[in-house]
């Protein structure tokens, strides 16, 4: 393994510092110790994205060997061998102090490889499949980090939150997707609400959608609050030094959703963000909440809050 471990894990932190500010904030409430690996997981994450997204000039063919070289340098650390590359060794090496599952990181491999020839999804299941790997598999690799005090049934809560956070970033940027090529909205969801891809095509070109597609949106929004209630009873079993870096993550990214509530649904208009301000409000209340204290689950129509006492240590 390439020695310059300190330099692997500076770079993975940079790549979460400039692509991921809402999950980079909430990163900062972790303790010292254990921010380095969580920018280790977001560097392997970021860099095999990149590979996928970044290289549209390319030849498919071209895009899919520079991904499996990558894959098979990786899969060749994993089994010991020297691996020469700017972030590899300090995702090893994160893997080997948690002794995390080998299957999610294969599993989310497998994933970024569909990102190079499927360009739509005809059922929600069908995107659950995808999002197995690209969103679960990163919250059962986490949660060995962030510590439970009941890991078998935190688990099942980790994956849920990820499916709710790659849900919301699905729902947010789906101009930018038709740009690439791929509509992550399931064809079902389309025909349901009479939206066509050239429909979408259409708004994104307008910058405004129409009554439709917003009744589609608003549609996936729902959806993506039942994955966020899912998740919440798995906030309190996190070990204390870990719950407000999640319960901050959990806000912001459902912050999203409220934003794009606030704009009607309309996706077109502008790229929904959680202002600044908010998002350092939202981190200091997670600082100052009590154990036991509520999860909101975020949205307009479930900002209910899921009672937490009984599931505290």
């Amino acid at each position: 393994m390439d020695t310059d471990l300190p330099g692997a894990y500076a770079r993975c932190q940079e790549l979460h510092r400039r692509h991921g500010r809402t999950y980079y904030l909430a990163t900062r409430l972790l303790p010292a110790w254990k921010r380095r690996h969580v920018h280790a997981l977001y560097g392997f994450t970021r860099h095999a994205d990149d590979i996928v997204d970044r290289t549209g000039d390319l030849p498919p063919a071209e895009r899919a060997a520079r991904l499996q070289d990558w894959s098979n340098r990786f899969l060749a650390g994993l089994h010991g061998e020297p691996v020469d590359d700017p972030l590899l060794p300090a995702v090893l090496h994160t893997i080997a102090v948690f002794d995390l599952d080998r299957a999610d990181f294969v599993s989310f491999l497998r994933s970024m490889a569909m990102d190079l020839t499927v360009v739509a999804y005809p059922t929600y299941d069908a995107l659950l499949d995808y999002m197995e790997g690209s969103a679960a598999a990163i919250g059962t690799m986490m949660l060995p980090i962030l510590d439970s005090s009941d890991p078998d049934i935190a688990r099942e809560p980790a994956r849920q939150l990820g499916f709710a956070f790659q849900l919301t970033n699905f729902i947010r940027d789906v101009a930018e997707d038709l740009g690439r090529g791929r509509t992550y909205l399931p064809d079902e969801d389309l025909a349901k609400f009479e939206v066509t891809r050239a429909d979408l095509l259409a708004a994104k070109a307008a910058g405004r959608s129409t009554g439709r597609i917003r009744d589609l949106i608003e549609y996936e929004v729902t959806r993506a609050q039942a994955h966020y209630e899912a998740a919440a009873p798995g906030i309190p079993l996190l070990t204390p030094a870990s719950r407000a870096c999640i319960r901050t993550a959990y806000a912001l990214y459902g912050g999203i959703l409220d934003e794009i509530a606030r704009q009607g649904y309309d996706v077109f208009v502008r790229r929904a963000l959680v202002p600044r301000r908010r998002r350092l409000t939202v981190a200091a209340r997670a600082l100052l909440t009590p154990a036991g204290g509520p999860i909101v689950v975020p949205g307009p129509d479930l900002t209910r809050p899921v009672q937490s006492d009984l599931l505290e240590e």
